[in-house]
Formats: C-alpha cells, sequence, structure tokens
C-alpha cells in the first residue's frame, strides 16, 4: 500500500517532472530508491560481499565461474542476432558455444576467443530499441541499480530463451550472484566518478541512457542535434556580437 501510494503520487505530479526529464517520470520513486541501492545495501552489503569475492577466490575459479555463467547467455544471443538481421554475428555466437560448451567444459573456458569469437551479448532489449521501441521510463529496481521499461520486457524475454528457461531457482541464483558480482567488482575503477558528482542520481541515469544508446547502435550511435539549445547559443552569440560592434 505505502508503494501504491508513492506510484500515484508521481503520476499525478508527472507533468511537472516532464518538463525537467522525460524519462523519468517516476523520479519521485526512483530517487529514494536509488538512495536505498546506493547508500545502503551497495555500500553495506554487495560492495563488501564483491571485495570478499575478488580477494579471497582464486582468479583461475572466478574467471572459470564466470565464463560459465555467461556461457549461457549465448543462445539468447544468437537469436537476438538473428532477429536483428545480423547473421555473422549469429555465427560467431553459434561457434562460441559449441566450442566453449565442449572442449571448454561447459564454459569454465573460452577458447572460442584464441579464434576471434569474442563474446558480444545482445539482448531482446536491444532488438526492441533496434526497431525503434524506446526506452520508456526510467527505472531504480533497488539493490540492483538502473533500468527502464524496455530494458525490464527484454530481460523478461530472455530469461525465456534455451537453456535459461530449464534450468532451477538456485542455479539460476547462482549464475546471477556470479555476474553480479564480476559487474560490481568492474565498477570499482569507475565508482569515485559516481561519488564525486554533484547528483549521483542524475549522473548515474545519464550514462545508463548513453550505454543504453551504444549498445543499440553497437557503438555507433548517431549524433543527435538539441535544436533548442543549439538556438539558444545562436541567440546569445548574436547579441554578444552586437554588444562588440556597439
Amino acid at each position: 500500500m505505502i508503494f501504491l501510494s508513492v506510484l500515484l503520487s508521481a503520476c499525478s505530479s508527472t507533468s511537472a517532472i516532464s518538463d525537467a526529464d522525460s524519462r523519468d517520470p517516476l523520479e519521485p520513486v526512483n530517487r529514494p530508491f536509488w538512495t536505498f541501492t546506493w547508500d545502503y545495501a551497495d555500500k553495506y552489503v554487495i560492495k563488501p560481499t564483491s571485495e570478499a569475492y575478488s580477494d579471497y577466490t582464486p582468479t583461475f575459479l572466478r574467471s572459470g565461474l564466470y565464463n560459465m555463467a555467461l556461457n549461457l547467455n549465448e543462445p539468447s544471443t544468437i537469436i537476438n542476432n538473428l532477429l536483428q538481421l545480423k547473421f555473422s554475428e549469429a555465427a560467431s555466437s553459434t561457434g562460441r558455444f559449441v566450442l566453449n560448451s565442449t572442449i571448454g567444459m561447459l564454459g569454465f573456458f573460452d577458447p572460442a576467443s584464441d579464434f576471434g569469437w569474442n563474446r558480444e551479448q545482445e539482448e531482446f532489449g536491444e532488438v526492441l530499441g533496434k526497431y525503434g521501441v524506446g526506452d520508456g521510463p526510467y527505472l531504480v529496481v533497488p539493490a540492483l541499480g538502473p533500468s527502464s521499461v524496455r530494458e525490464e520486457a527484454g530481460d523478461f524475454v530472455d530469461r525465456y530463451y534455451w537453456p535459461l528457461a530449464v534450468i532451477d531457482f538456485w542455479p539460476n541464483m547462482l549464475r546471477s550472484a556470479v555476474i553480479g558480482l564480476e559487474k560490481r567488482v568492474a565498477l570499482a575503477d569507475q565508482e569515485q566518478l559516481i561519488i564525486e558528482s554533484v547528483d549521483s542520481y542524475e549522473f548515474v541515469k545519464n550514462a545508463y541512457f548513453q550505454n543504453m544508446n551504444y549498445k543499440v547502435y553497437d557503438g555507433n550511435p548517431p549524433i543527435v542535434v538539441d535544436e533548442e539549445e543549439e538556438a539558444e547559443i545562436e541567440a546569445f552569440l548574436d547579441e554578444f556580437d552586437d554588444e562588440i560592434e556597439e
């Protein structure tokens, strides 16, 4: 009931928020979720756990477990590449999955990389973006971090691809935990940027949308010109030139 009342209050003030950022109509809900995620869940649970995992787990075991966890994503990557008519990428992912699942001992090792078949995960959310579906409202999932309606819908579909759909709950939780811990370890080099930012919520949100745009366009996002901002700059320069001439 408390969550519902907060959600309704967010909807009632959507128009005022949309003027600031149309991508984030649920900001009154998202900001408290972000505070909980960054200042409490991450600070006291996720970060210490990831540091302990990194410090006390042998490197070869960490690498192997991470490779196995990501290898299970290859079938969904194959299908999502095919849906985007990216046939060479789909073939590469197929080769990766077959080779790593056999010679690589269920993905513990990554011999496919030696053949130049590098891991390039494709999610169904990217497929939707490729065909013009927008991100939808920005979401902060408590304890998990930034997301969007499109990404959540894409993740829902990805979970129904084989073999993820047939993996039992606890093995799948272990897989997700390994991926999550490794991502948090990798974030250690960038977290100072979040700490030093004026508004960590806005910083992470903007970084999230930039990253999603980068992934949808395979590293080559189109250059978007803000016409309103350009007009303001031109007006300022014209006014500046007039003042100089006077």
